[in-house]
């Protein structure tokens, strides 16, 4: 009877702690995941500090689970989509680029270092911005905020030779941009009309653009 009452008590005591081993292994694996994760945001905040053409700007750079999402403002799309291919590491599952994108960054903030203040104020005015006018994302995976419209439809007349000539402003306001200024001709106007429907996001498009040809 002792023998058989303490092979019961040897069964329980084994079956017991088996499932407390079973619990504490997660908890132990915790740690290397959150070194990984630590290790993968050095390595981008290190590659996207080497590059010249980020390295003036407010770049913030967080890695959970293997997933990086990337934020604050940079001047140009260029830019903002060089800081997305730098995060693409080995280790690194999806990059959720929230880096926004504004033509007026790189004034507003000015050198790196000098003029803390006004960066902090463009922090948080591209992260109102970006509460503000988040209604949807684009096909490339970008949030659409009017600052993303600006930028996109400014990026288009510069690249459009018959807008060259043209002085035109662009401003967009709860997804409805105004077009203001001169453009040189009737084709030049048709073209900047067309090109800034043609953006994603775009709701409307107010024309007060005059026709000025070049003398």
């Amino acid at each position: 009877m002792r023998l058989s009452t303490f092979g019961i008590v040897a069964v329980l005591t084994a079956s017991l702690a088996a499932p407390a081993r079973a619990i504490a292994r997660p908890q132990a694996a915790t740690a290397p995941a959150a070194a990984q994760d630590k290790a993968l945001d050095a390595r981008i905040e290190k590659r996207i500090k080497a590059e010249p053409a980020l390295a003036k700007h407010d770049i913030k750079v967080d890695v959970k689970d293997g997933v990086v999402t990337l934020s604050g403002t940079v001047a140009t799309e260029a830019e903002r989509t060089k800081a997305g291919d730098l995060a693409k590491i080995s280790g690194i599952t999806r990059v959720d680029n929230k880096i926004v994108a504004d033509l007026d960054a790189a004034t507003r903030t000015g050198v790196k270092g000098t003029t803390g203040k006004i960066a902090d104020k463009t922090k948080d005015t591209s992260e109102k911005v970006v509460d503000k006018t988040k209604q949807g994302v684009s096909k490339t995976g970008e949030v659409i905020t009017d600052s993303w419209i600006t930028t996109r439809i400014k990026t288009k007349f510069m690249g459009e030779e018959s807008l060259r000539a043209s002085d035109i402003s662009v401003e967009t306001n709860d997804h409805v941009v105004t077009l203001s200024g001169t453009v040189v001709s009737a084709v030049a106007h048709a073209k900047a009309i067309t090109e800034a429907k043609d953006v994603e996001g775009v709701h409307r498009v107010v024309d007060k653009l005059k026709i000025v040809p070049k003398s």
